[in-house]
């Protein structure tokens, strides 16, 4: 049995043949036929306690192109909501059925890891709360090196609500490991009260122009309104002008710098279309495209 419930269970080796395993997946997955039976025989159930689109749907797709049969919960309609089963004696139940993996989202930080007490199988947290989200950390680290050749060395900056996006985490802890230069532009509002960042080595900005300058790789994150209070939700207007991403703002990083987003975007918010739809700069699609290989790179590996 092995977790992967935050990007720290794994070293740079594993992760660098993740990656690697990945690409080998998406050849395949660009061929008619993209089925392969490396997985046959073997379970996964998805446990999405909070919605999610592009997570759900490539695990889902991961695990059927490797031939594994799937099951996504529903949870609305299931004992927890309607009968007041507790998430633990579900889980415990799940269990009991014998599944290799779960993937479990969950809007509450820990949860994921408090649950995983409870399995026998490979739990693979999807996110929780503000916590991890170690597989999309996983799918942003190929795009960038299937785009830029190289990780190790490169200026990358995240950009917007970083107190609050557990993507933002998962990469931070990830890209200085592989030798990244990380920076965070963020509202003081939007950045960790304490001192994780400067622990990291990670460099503070709350000026977007002084903060784009010479970088890279833009990340760019939305605002997380459900992870907050109504009297902390910026102004949409505001928030764009100080913290948006235009093509203006764009020529302040080196030539050519990429641009990314995990998804979902605010268009017009923390990203204009121009920008996110430029295929010459947005790697936004390739992050899509490449999640469902990097999934079926983790399942693969979780069993090896």
């Amino acid at each position: 049995m092995k977790h992967l419930l935050s990007i720290n269970d794994l070293n740079v080796e594993e992760i660098t043949k993740i990656l690697d395993r990945a690409n080998y997946h998406a050849k395949v997955n660009r061929q008619v036929n993209k089925k392969q039976p490396q997985l046959s025989g073997r379970t996964l159930i998805n446990l999405f306690v909070e919605t999610s689109t592009r997570t759900l749907i490539s695990f889902e797709l991961a695990a059927l192109r490797l031939s594994m049969d799937v099951i996504n919960m529903n949870v609305e309609k299931s004992s927890i909501t309607v009968k007041g089963e507790s998430l633990a004696d579900t889980v415990m139940t799940l269990n009991a059925m014998h599944p290799d993996f779960i993937v479990i989202r969950h809007n509450v930080s820990g949860q994921v890891q408090e649950l995983a007490g409870y399995m026998d199988c490979s739990v693979i947290n999807a996110g929780d709360g503000t916590n991890e989200h170690p597989s999309q950390a996983l799918v942003d680290a190929a795009a960038i090196r299937n785009s830029l050749g190289k990780i190790a060395g490169l200026n990358i900056a995240i950009c917007g609500d970083i107190l609050h996006s557990r993507v933002a985490h998962s990469n931070i802890n990830m890209f200085t490991r592989l030798g990244a230069q990380v920076r965070v532009i963020a509202p003081k509002a939007f950045l960790p009260g304490d001192d994780s960042l400067r622990e990291k080595k990670v460099e503070v900005f709350t000026d977007m122009k002084q903060g784009l300058k010479d970088v890279d790789v833009i990340m760019m994150l939305r605002v997380q309104k459900e992870r907050m209070e109504a009297s902390e939700v910026p102004s949409e207007k505001q928030f764009h002008a100080d913290y948006g991403l235009t093509k203006e703002k764009l020529k302040i990083a080196r030539p050519g710098a990429k641009v990314m987003a995990p998804g979902p975007i605010n268009r017009g918010v923390e990203i204009d279309s121009d920008v996110a739809d430029d295929r010459s700069r947005s790697l936004i699609l390739e992050q899509v495209e490449i999640g469902v290989s990097v999934r079926q790179a983790i399942l693969e590996h979780l069993l090896a």
